[in-house]
Parts: C-alpha cells; sequence; structure tokens
C-alpha cells in the first residue's frame, strides 16, 4: 500500500483563504487505483484508470468490478480545483469571477465612504451582505436562502453559519442603498476602445438614452411613492417604476441612470443624466426627447444630439442645404437665444418578404451642422443605434428579472435593489468587454448577455474566480463561455407588429396589423422635404 499524503491549509494572498487540498491514499497498484479522497470531514472513494500501466484488460476490470460491488466499473475522470475565498465570515461575500470586477478593495471603500461599515464584526459583516444584495440580482428567481446557498455551495469544509431568512433580511436593512448606489456610479461609464466598431460615429462616441417601466410589489408601503395607474374611478395593475438609462451604443454599457416614480415622466429623469454627457459624445433619442429645453441643455453640455422629432413642432426653413437638409431655428417663446439645428426629413419605404410596402416619415433634428461632414443619409441610417437601449432594457427585464416583479417592500431597499440590478449588469458588460481584449475583430454586439449571465452565474455556484489567478489572463470563464457562443455575425433584417402583453400598456392592441409573424425585409430611404408637414405618429 502506498503511502498517504497529506498537504496543510494554505493562506492566500490579502485576505483570502484557501481551501483544503485533497488528501489522497492510493491501493491496489496495477491497472486501476482506488483512492479515498478527503475534503474536510468527509471521504469519498473513487476508482481511477492508472495511466502509467497502459490500457487495462477490460474484462479484468469487469471481474475486479463485479467482485466489489455486483455492477460493472466505468472508467472516470477525477478533476480537483482549489478554492480560495475570503478568511473566516468574510468567506461568502463573493460573486464568483465578477468579483474581479466588483472586488472586495471596491466595496470596503464605498461602505467606509457611506459610513455602512459595521461597529464591530458580525458573523454578517456588510460586506458580505452588500455580495448577497448584488448575488440576489443575479438569481433573481431564487428566495434569500437559495441565494445564500449558492454563495456557499463551494465552501462547505468551512463550516458557514446559515443564517436565517430574519437575519438576511435586517443585515440588507444595515447596508442600505447607498453603497450599492456608489457602486454603480463607479462602475458605471463606457468602456468601448477608441474607434470600436458601432460605439463611434466620424469620432463620436455614440449613446442613446430611453426609458422604460419595472413593475414594484403591491403594497402599502410603496404604492404612496410608486402610484398604480388609475382610470376614472378604478386602479389597475402593479405600481410602476420609471427607469432611465444613458447607454453606450455597440457595447451596451451604462453611463449612467436614474429612475423613480411613473408620474414624473421620461424628461425630468433625463435631465438628471446630462451631466454623464461632454464633447465626444452624440445622443440618440426618440421624439419623446424632443423638447427645446433639453436639447438646449445637451447643446450646452458641448454633446451633439440627433432626435426624431414629433409632428407637432413645425420648424420653418432658414436655409436648405444640398443634401436635403435644412437649417432652422428652434425655441420660440422658450429660449433665451435660439437654438440653430439641422433638420433631416426622410421617406422610408419597408418591403416585406411577402411583397407588402409601406411607407413611414421620419423627421430627425441635431446639432451636427455641417451636410458635408455629416451627411443627412447617414445620420438616417445611425439613429437606428438608439435601439441598443431597448436591448439594455431587455437585458435587464427579460434575461436577468425573467419579467418578475421586484422583490423588495420598502423604498431604500427598492432603491437598493435597483442599483443591484444595474451594478451587476454593468459588471457583466464589463466582463464582456474584457474578453474581446485579444480579439479586436470582433465587435461587442456579437457577446451573448444569456451567456455572460449563465457563465457568471456558475462560477458563484462552483467558488470559481474569486481571486485572480497568478497568470494574467482578461478572458477567464465568463470571456471564454461568450467567445465560445458568438452571435451570428450577420444578422437578418426582421420585423413584426408590436405584441401588446401588457393590459395596462400605452399601446394599442395589434389585431390585425401586419405581419403578424416575423418577416425579413428591406428599406430604401430617400432625403425629402415635407411641404405640408409630419403626418402624426399612431401608437402602434
Amino acid at each position: 500500500m502506498a503511502a498517504a499524503t497529506e498537504s496543510s491549509p494554505l493562506s492566500a494572498p490579502g485576505s483570502g483563504t484557501r481551501l483544503p487540498t485533497l488528501r489522497t491514499t492510493k491501493r491496489s497498484p496495477g491497472p486501476l487505483e482506488v483512492n479515498t479522497v478527503a475534503f474536510g470531514p468527509c471521504a469519498v472513494r473513487q476508482v481511477l484508470l492508472n495511466s502509467a500501466t497502459g490500457p487495462p484488460d477490460r474484462s479484468t476490470i469487469g471481474e475486479e468490478s463485479r467482485s466489489r460491488s455486483g455492477v460493472p466499473l466505468q472508467e472516470k475522470s477525477v478533476i480537483t480545483s482549489t478554492i480560495e475565498t475570503a478568511r473566516g465570515v468574510f468567506a461568502p461575500g463573493h460573486l464568483g469571477e465578477l468579483t474581479q470586477v466588483v472586488d472586495f478593495a471596491l466595496v470596503d471603500a464605498v461602505l467606509e465612504e457611506t459610513g455602512r461599515r459595521e461597529k464591530r464584526l458580525r458573523l454578517l459583516p456588510s460586506r458580505v451582505a452588500v455580495y448577497f444584495v448584488l448575488a440576489l440580482a443575479l438569481f433573481e428567481h431564487c428566495s434569500y436562502r437559495t441565494v445564500w446557498s449558492k454563495l456557499t455551495a463551494a465552501l462547505t469544509p468551512l463550516a458557514l453559519v446559515r443564517p436565517a431568512v430574519s437575519s438576511l433580511t435586517r443585515a440588507r436593512r444595515r447596508v442600505g442603498a447607498a453603497p450599492v448606489r456608489r457602486l454603480f456610479e463607479t462602475l458605471a461609464g463606457p468602456v468601448a476602445r477608441r474607434g470600436q466598431a458601432g460605439s463611434f460615429y466620424r469620432g463620436l462616441r455614440t449613446v442613446a438614452v430611453d426609458g422604460t417601466l419595472l413593475h414594484t410589489p403591491d403594497d402599502e408601503t410603496l404604492t404612496w411613492r410608486f402610484p398604480k395607474r388609475a382610470g376614472e374611478g378604478l386602479e389597475f395593475g402593479y405600481p410602476l417604476l420609471r427607469l432611465l438609462a444613458l447607454v453606450e451604443c455597440g457595447t451596451r454599457a451604462l453611463i449612467a441612470a436614474a429612475f423613480g416614480p411613473e408620474s414624473e415622466g421620461e424628461l425630468p429623469y433625463a435631465k438628471r443624466l446630462l451631466t454623464a454627457l461632454d464633447k465626444t459624445m452624440l445622443l440618440l433619442a426618440d421624439a419623446a426627447f424632443d423638447g427645446n429645453e433639453f436639447l438646449d441643455a445637451v447643446h450646452q453640455s458641448g454633446a451633439r444630439f440627433l432626435v426624431r422629432s414629433g409632428a407637432r413642432r413645425v420648424p420653418t426653413p432658414a436655409e436648405h442645404l444640398g443634401d436635403g437638409s435644412y437649417i432652422a431655428r428652434i425655441g420660440y417663446g422658450v429660449l433665451r437665444v435660439l437654438l440653430p439645428v439641422r433638420v433631416i426629413e426622410a421617406t422610408l419605404t419597408v418591403t416585406l418578404a411577402d411583397g407588402t410596402v409601406r411607407t413611414e416619415q421620419w423627421r430627425l433634428i441635431t446639432n451636427l451642422l455641417d451636410p458635408v461632414r455629416y451627411p443627412a443619409i447617414e445620420l438616417v441610417e445611425l439613429y437606428h443605434r438608439r435601439w441598443q437601449a431597448e436591448t439594455t432594457y431587455f437585458s435587464i427585464k427579460a434575461t436577468m428579472l425573467d419579467g418578475r416583479v421586484l422583490r423588495s417592500r420598502s423604498i431604500d431597499g427598492l432603491d437598493q435593489e435597483v442599483y443591484a440590478l444595474l451594478t451587476v449588469y454593468q459588471a457583466l458588460i464589463r466582463a464582456g468587454d474584457d474578453a474581446l481584449t485579444g480579439r479586436p475583430e470582433v465587435p461587442m454586439e456579437r457577446i451573448s448577455f444569456t451567456v455572460l449571465l449563465a457563465a457568471a452565474t456558475d462560477t458563484v455556484t462552483a467558488g470559481h474566480g474569486i481571486f485572480p489567478g497568478t497568470l494574467v489572463d482578461l478572458v477567464g470563464t465568463i470571456g471564454h463561455a461568450a467567445l465560445g457562443n458568438l452571435l451570428p455575425a450577420h444578422r437578418r433584417q426582421r420585423v413584426k407588429a408590436r405584441t401588446r402583453k401588457n393590459p395596462t400598456s400605452k399601446y394599442g392592441p395589434n389585431a390585425g396589423q401586419h405581419p403578424q409573424k416575423a418577416q425579413n425585409y428591406t428599406v430604401r430611404t430617400t432625403i425629402a422635404f415635407f411641404d405640408h408637414g409630419l403626418n402624426s405618429r399612431s401608437q402602434r
């Protein structure tokens, strides 16, 4: 019998702890090795193929296995790994490989800055509570105890405490929303490298702003601030939270965000995001942001804008330009100094695969006044990037939340939960961007957010990548998963009539609208001048 070997626990760099390595006892030399593997107090017997003696005689293996257990023995591969995590009661505080993005030093710094660090060491330290809040955003479909079990699944040899749900609730309340908000503000920002495809237009970083609605619990502790929609004598639906985000096109990274009750409208929240704009950016927005004061504020920030205009605006041409656009001035009766803008009017002819043809009128307003450097036809095509904001909201609402109502039942808890969603989303985007560091030819749009989320949750459960490895590797497990499941390089243009699934939606039913099933289409753009104004858009 071979001598048993055992290694003692090692300490990881900084505040980390390396779990005990496996203790292995080898027996029965020859074609097979029967190992007794001890991990803490537990022991598991494993049968391994001894590759040093060459391929074994399968008949011999069968006879030996039947003599021991009565069933044929299968060949096995055993893979062991070392898990490094924080020491003691801090061990459950992690996000798997995302901990390298939201690292311990950052969490400790925001706790110190916001005054939420514990005065005495608890079984649930503030750092662990922050990571638990972030893990709730990763596992929105899971209960408190299930999320805690996922954080500690790979740490069973440490014999960690399993707190009650009430203890986890109090830990959330003790930490509050302020540290999570600072985490988001620290991680938020553009990630695209200068000139990266899909994120820049003629040297300007393209960003988009738009709003969406999240459902909050129907609870009296919330409805005073987040009221339901109401008719003449009837309230209906869940209370709604309005979220606005400034999104970097191409990468879908969050630059800034603001949220609050639905009743305030989109423009007041959008004005809170103006400080995130600078002269290197080109803002894309839909007709909801076609306000004189808002556009003037964007212009004063130094940023450029390209905004769709509504039919209520009737600009007067001051000068017609060679590409079919014209110069006008806006802000009569509102602005002290009129704002010169360039107006681009176009007719879009959409041809569906079944031969159906329809036309749409578009009017765009921009402060890019040079028609030579910024041709009108390019700007019309560029405006489509605005849908990156819609893709971002789909990732948060459908992929992360899976259409669920937010779980928090207090105002501070709701703020904390939304900032946690935004923080985790941004951390995943940064992980995806890191994966492309060595693959600059691959656009960020080919990175699947669903794959990023699934890979990240796997690393949490496995306790993998909490500390960076000895080799500098920006890709990691999450990055390798994303690169191994890239989205198609070329996507078909497809269109479908809007589907109203929410009965409280502002959009009308789409019964009878065409097409009911998604179809490929082609589009032809013609720059025009609408002598009789712009047709009103229906609420589709």
